[in-house]
This record gives C-alpha cells, structure tokens and sequence, in this order.
C-alpha cells in the first residue's frame, strides 16, 4: 500500500532521511501514533547493513509500532520479521516494512490504540468513607477518620500518576478500604487488573471474604475479585487416587484422614485446604496436594476437575487478584528469568499492585529465594521413589518397573537409594556436632579447615550418591518407548528426579562456598533437641534489594506498599534502603505518614525502670522473672509477654507459672500447641498470659480486655548468631560503615513497632506496654525507640512504681 495510508509527511520525510544517511541499509525505527491513528513521529533504535538490522527490545516499551525497511524494495516479510513481529504484538505493537523510498508500505501486524487512561476522581471516591458516605452507611458504628481519608487521595494520586506510593498507616487507620476503593475503581474505570498482595493467608481471607464485598457492593458495576493461594493449599486429585492406591500410610490416623479428604473431595468446590473440617497429618498433605514441578497439565487425567485449573480460568478475568507475598515474588522470579511481563506466568499479567504488610517484604522475597534441603526433605523424595513397608514395596519406581518387568532394575534402584539414605545420615551426624549450643554454623572462610575435615567430605559423598541415582533414573528413562512419555507416571518421577538433582546442585555450592561472596552459607539445628534433631542446609542470597528493585519496582506501572511500620523516627530511608528503593528509580516515589486515631496520648502507659541491671549487667534474667511474674499478678492476667530469645521465655514461664496459676491467671507458652491453636486459648480467656518471642511479635489481634499488658523483655535486637543477619552487618563494616547503625539498630525499632503494636487494637482499647530494658533510657539511642512509637502517657521510673502505676492505671480506664 502506499505509505502515507499510515505515516504522516513528516514521518515519511524524517524516515526517508534516516535511511539516506545511513547509505541505504537496513534501520529499525519505532513509530509513534497521533490521535488519527497516523504515525507522526519516529525515532531510530539501530542501524544495520543491506540485509539485517538489530530490532533491540528494550526499546519497545513506549512505541506503537516497529518499522524497518527493505533495501531490495522487497517487502514481504522474512521468517525473522514475522518471529519479531509475533514478540512484538504481545506488547500491543504493529510492525510495518518500508522501501527505501518510503512510498510503499506492508503491514506485518496492526498496532493495538492505546487506551486512554482515564483519572480517578479522588473527591468522589473519598465522599464514600466521609460520614454519611456510601461505605460509612454500610457500617455500624463508623467513625470518620482524616488519617484515612488522606491516604485514600496518595494512593489515587499513585495511580493517577502512574507512581510508586510508600504509606505508614498507624494502627486503626483503615488501610484496606484506602486502597481498595481506589485499586477497584481503577480497575473497573480502565479496565485493568490490579494485584494486591499480603503477608498473610489471614488477612488474604479477612480482604477477599469481608472488605472486597462491601466496597463491591457501593461500586456502580459489579468487581470480580479471585483469591489465590500457593499451590500446595490445593488439593491434587491424580495425586489422591495415587495415595490411594499406594495404600502404604504409615500410621493408621493418615488413613482415616485420607478418606475423610476423598469424601470431601467430592463435594468441595475449590479443594483448598483450608475448608478441610480438620488439619490434616502434614506428611499425609504433601503426598497430595498440588505442586506445580509435579503438574502433569494437559497431560492429567483429572484435568478437567483439577482445582488448580478451575482457579486459573478464574483468575485469567479476574479484576482483582488477592495472593501472598511469597507466590507474588514466585511469579516475579519466573517473569525475570525471561517468561516477560505480559503473559501469564504463575499469575495472570498485571500492571498495578498493592503490597500491603509491606515492612515484611525483604523478610519474604530473602525466603524465596533461599535454597534449603536437609534429611527429612531428602528422605521424603527418596519415599516416592522406592520404600519398603512389610516386605512390601512402593513408591514410583516400583510402578516404573512393572512396565518392564524388571527385577534387575528394582534391586539397582533398592540399592542407590540405600546409598543416598546412607549418605546423608552421614553428612546429619557429621553436621550436627558443629552446631555448638546455639544451634546454628555460618560457614566462613575462618572455618575452612575445620569443615574440609568434617563436613564436606560428607557433603561431596552425598551429592555423589544422588549422581549415581539419578543417573541410573535416567537411564532407565531413556529405554522407555515415545509412547509413554506423556505417561503421569514417567512425568511425575521426572519430576522428583529434578528435585533430587536440585539438592544435588545445593551440594556442589556448599563445596564451594568460600568461591560465592554474593550468598550466605549455614546450617540451623530443626526440631530443637540434639538427640533427635537434624540439620537444615541453607544458601541465601546477601543482598536482596537489587533484585526487588530489577524485578519488582522498575517493572510496574503502580506499585503502593502500606503497612503499620515502614519508618524510623518517621523517615522511610531503611525500608527504602533494605528493598532496592533507594537505588536510582526509574519513577516518581510518593511516600505519606498517616497516624493512627487511636488516644494512645490517655489510653496507654508507656514504662521502663530506671533501677534495675541492664541486659549485660548481673542480676538482669533473675529481674525480668521476677518482674514478669509482679506485673502480671498486677494486671490479672490479660498479658502478651514477648522475648528475644526462647531460653529467657522458659525461664520466665517456669518461675512465674506456678504462682500466677494460683491467682486463677493461666499461662501459655509458645511451643505448647501450634500458633493458630495457642492464639485462640489466649484470645477466649481473659485471664490469661501469653509467653511468646519472634513469630508473636506482630500478628496478634486481641482487642478488648484480652489483652491489657504487653511486657517487652529486651529491646528487639536481632541475636548475633542469625546467620543471615551477621553476614549482613559484615558485609556493611566491609564497606566501612556502621553495621548498627544501619541495621542492628533501625531494624530493633521496627520490631519494637511491631510489639507495641499489639495493645491497642480498637479505639476504645487501654493498656500498658512495660520495657524491662533499661537502655531505653540509659543509652543515646534508647531516644530513636521512644520517638518512633505513638505519644503515650509514660512512666519511667524505679520498678516498684511502675508496678503500682501499671495496677492503678488498668483499674481507672
């Protein structure tokens, strides 16, 4: 066709110059379209020669079309053109060859318009939360909030302006509604996906089950909101008829709960584990939940009833999806590593997200990308392969075998899977004598000598054992006939083979661990008794924030990141500096400090001692016992006691335990029931006290009377033998900075946030938050955790009246 059908003159003449002054050859242009639809604009990435030209990508990002001409005055597209031009429509672009001359013109592919964004009308959206407002009619005993209000107009002026938004919200603020009538609006006014992500299934469920309906409800058109759990809380049917028939479980309690899962399994709609009446056995889930490196996809027999395919059907027109830190950051791993940002990949594309609980973000993103094994994970992999149970055998390769008929192959197997088991017994007891009482080895360049004699020739037996399985695996595997390499069979035991390879590559970086400066190498001891303990193997990456800034800030159009604690002394620069936002931003950042409602100022008594031994004094764990145990007895019980560390709870707990049950106060510790089970007992009893450390320090809601007295037993910082953490603040003094101050110490007073945070949960909660720490006061930098907390009534004084303040001032409010 003639060119000026699609360019403009200017267009024409500005692309028949460039081709003219680069001799003729080949130019690879991008073109930019008016509101005609006419390209108007160009603009040269590369130069090439008669025949080629490089079509660079990273130019593409804010063209309409591709151009590049034809010198032979041939226009019809090449192989390449059209595997360019097939790359380049998934990003919404055209591609079109041009002659020298720029008189004709063929189009390979038409360039999608660009839609045009439409605002957010910010007064209108706040009108909702303002009293008499559409959301406040809605709720019962609404209270209007400005704090709230003026996070809703930061968070439509991020996405009005295409913007990074960083936002404290104190305790009470409202956050959710913030950000979800804007992210919704958004989403319906633009048509556009909106991904909010958080750091606990809890509060996933808490948006999805309770918030997202309200705010839907008071929008003109309907909102499609899908929550998103990772895989392993979806139940996997092929993997259920497999346990089935397997018939192999170890104790008679897995067998009544695998039929009482078949029984649900027909009549469940999701297969989310979380509708399950009980808690199931965890050995017992994992044989049969999904797992996404054992999908057999397309290839399943129970594809048509899978869950998780149900769940991404769902998903691909969803407006709002609601996931979890650690599957966000599983999706934005896979899109880094080449799958792109405009298909779906774990999760349906997205432009615009919402990270909420954002403070725990670097804490999540260094788990995902950590890589861990240890025995049990190691033995669990070897079960599925081969097992022996009552002269029995099991497991996949028993299956495999049977296709052939192969005793040979059978007694091979038995044999390299003894080895395995055999070698990493070994590598276990060569470990566990290194842990030292803490429990816990970094391994260093200092310890080179010790670990070459005792752990890694171990660790090189091990990784050698696991060649030679699966080695032999793979062998086998390659005799079988194309016809039954789609078999679910031969496909999940592909799949465990590259699991136990994964381990195998661990090893070989353990090997040369002193060769990797940019990761941390230790050993922890799990289950927390040497005798029947063992080792966990865990490689984590130093430095977390280039990778989160790569994969996570530069990528996406809207980014808003709110939690209760993101600043120090009301500055943002270490969250900033710990998740990559400090690096040069490629966007405008928006940041906003919104304060909580609450009446900290007469509702709270902020205390600590000025009489007693400090943490490195002696006398000081003998104070805090006894201290625990007279400020309970003050309160009555209704008491969160967090530690630092889960000997000082024990010690606490034992001494105070007996007397406080003999005032009617009952007591409960950490490490007595799980989590979920231990917060409900704390939550129903209002004379009750809980011991807890690190996990309880934030994420406990106990408002009303349940929750009276939180005693902090030493200022939060982080104990020096966390491997992690002390490679850090190495790596900080390397570079002959201040290790703590730039971590040790911001990071103390953001866990103090946290603690303090768990008194006041509702407007009309009181209470008093005790730091048995004297270096509160005593030391320059107790001033940062007190400036950094809300104003409060305080009483720092001699202990035996802060006793007595804590017990007047419970009984007056």
């Amino acid at each position: 066709m003639r060119s000026d059908k699609r360019l403009s003159p200017e267009a024409i003449e500005s692309l028949r110059k460039e081709i003219t002054e680069a001799d003729g050859n080949e130019v690879f242009a991008l073109g930019f379209l008016n509101s005609a639809g006419l390209v108007d604009r160009i603009r040269i990435a590369a130069r090439g020669n008669e025949s080629a030209v490089l079509a660079l990508p990273v130019y593409y990002e804010d063209a309409d079309v591709l151009i590049h001409n034809h010198p032979s005055g041939q226009l019809s597209p090449s192989e390449n053109d059209l595997s360019i031009a097939a790359s380049a429509v998934e990003s919404g672009l055209g591609s079109f060859i041009v002659n020298n001359e720029v008189s004709r013109l063929y189009v390979i592919a038409e360039p999608i318009p660009k839609k045009e964004k439409k605002q957010l009308d910010a007064d209108k959206l706040v009108s909702a939360l303002e009293p008499g407002g559409a959301i406040a009619k809605r709720l019962p005993k609404y209270e209007s909030r400005p704090s709230q209000l003026a996070l809703m107009r930061l968070i439509i002026q991020g996405f009005n302006t295409d913007s990074i938004v960083c936002a404290e919200a104190g305790t009470g603020v409202g956050k959710s509604f913030s950000y979800l009538l804007p992210a919704m609006a958004y989403a319906i006014l633009n048509k556009e996906r909106v991904l909010i992500s958080t750091a606990t299934i809890t509060l996933q469920q808490q948006l999805y089950e309770k918030d997202i309906p309200l705010v839907s409800g008071i929008l003109k058109k309907p909102v499609k909101a899908v929550l998103i759990k990772g895989r392993s809380n979806y139940l996997c049917l092929r993997r259920l008829q497999d346990a089935i028939h397997e018939e192999d479980l170890d104790l008679e309690e897995q067998a009544e709960q695998l039929a009482a899962i078949v029984r649900w399994s027909e009549s469940t709609s999701t297969g989310s584990k979380a509708e399950l009446p009980f808690l199931p056995d965890e050995n017992l889930w994992s044989r049969i939940c999904s797992e996404p490196d054992l999908c057999l996809a397309m290839h399943c027999p129970e594809r048509e009833r899978c869950f998780v395919q149900a769940l991404k059907r769902e998903a691909a027109d969803a407006q709002i999806l609601v996931v979890n830190h650690h599957l966000l950051f599983a999706d934005l791993a896979a899109r880094k590593e080449g799958a792109g940002y405009e298909q779906t990949v774990v999760l349906p594309p997205y432009q615009r997200i919402i990270l909420d609980e954002a403070h725990t973000i670097e804490h999540s993103a260094t788990s995902f990308f950590s890589e861990t094994f240890s025995r049990l994970s190691i033995m669990r992999l070897l079960g599925r392969i081969y097992r022996k149970k009552r002269m029995q055998r099991f497991g996949l390769a028993v299956r495999f075998a049977s296709l052939f008929n192969s005793e040979q192959f059978l007694e091979t197997i038995e044999g390299a899977v003894q080895a395995v088991k055999d070698a990493v017994d070994n590598l276990d007891r060569s470990a566990l004598p290194l842990l030292g009482e803490e429990g816990v080895l970094r391994l260093t360049a200092e310890k080179k000598q010790l670990l070459s004699s005792q752990l890694l020739p171990s660790m090189r037996d091990l990784r050698q054992a696991i060649g030679k399985l699966c080695g032999t695996l793979h062998s086998a595997l390659e005799q079988i006939h194309d016809d039954l390499e789609d078999e679910p069979l031969i496909w999940e035991l592909k799949a465990i083979i590259r699991r136990i390879e994964q381990i195998g590559t661990i090893c070989g970086s353990f090997l040369e661990y002193d060769e990797r400066p940019e990761s941390i190498f230790y050993i922890e001891l799990m289950n927390g008794r040497r005798n029947d303990g063992y080792a966990r193997f865990s490689i984590t990456p130093l430095v977390i924030a280039t990778s989160l800034q790569e994969a996570l800030w530069n990528q996406f159009k809207t980014i808003i990141s709110v939690s209760a604690t993101l600043t120090i002394d009301n500055r943002f620069e270490y969250w900033m500096r710990r998740v990559g936002l400090d690096l040069h931003a490629e966007k405008e950042i928006l940041s906003g400090l919104f304060p909580s409602p609450f009446p900290y100022e007469r509702a709270v008594l902020l205390a600590a001692p000025t009489d007693r031994p400090l943490p490195d004094e002696t006398g000081y764990d003998a104070f805090v016992n006894q201290a625990v145990l007279e400020l309970i007895s003050a309160s009555g019980g209704s008491a969160l006691v967090l530690f630092t560390s889960y000997k000082a709870l024990q010690n606490a707990y034992e001494y105070a335990r007996q007397e406080l049950q003999g005032l009617g106060i009952r007591c409960l510790k950490q490490g007595d029931q799980d989590r979920t089970r231990l917060l409900q007992a704390f939550l129903q009893d209002e004379r009750s006290v809980l011991f807890a450390t690190d996990s309880f320090w934030e994420g406990v809601d106990a408002p009303g009377n349940t929750l009276r007295l939180v005693i902090i037993c030493r200022l939060p910082f982080r104990i020096p033998n966390d491997p992690v953490f002390e490679a850090r603040c190495e790596a900080i003094e390397a570079q002959g900075r201040s290790a703590f101050m730039e971590l040790s110490l911001p990071e103390a007073v953001m866990k103090l946030k946290q603690g303090f945070g768990r008194l006041m949960r509702t407007s009309t909660d009181h209470g008093v938050v005790v730091v048995l720490d004297g270096r509160l006061l005593k030391k320059r930098y107790g001033s940062l955790f007190i400036r950094s907390l809300p104003e409060t009534r305080q009483a720092f004084t001699e202990f035996n009246q802060i006793v007595e303040k804590t017990e007047s001032f419970l009984q007056r409010n």
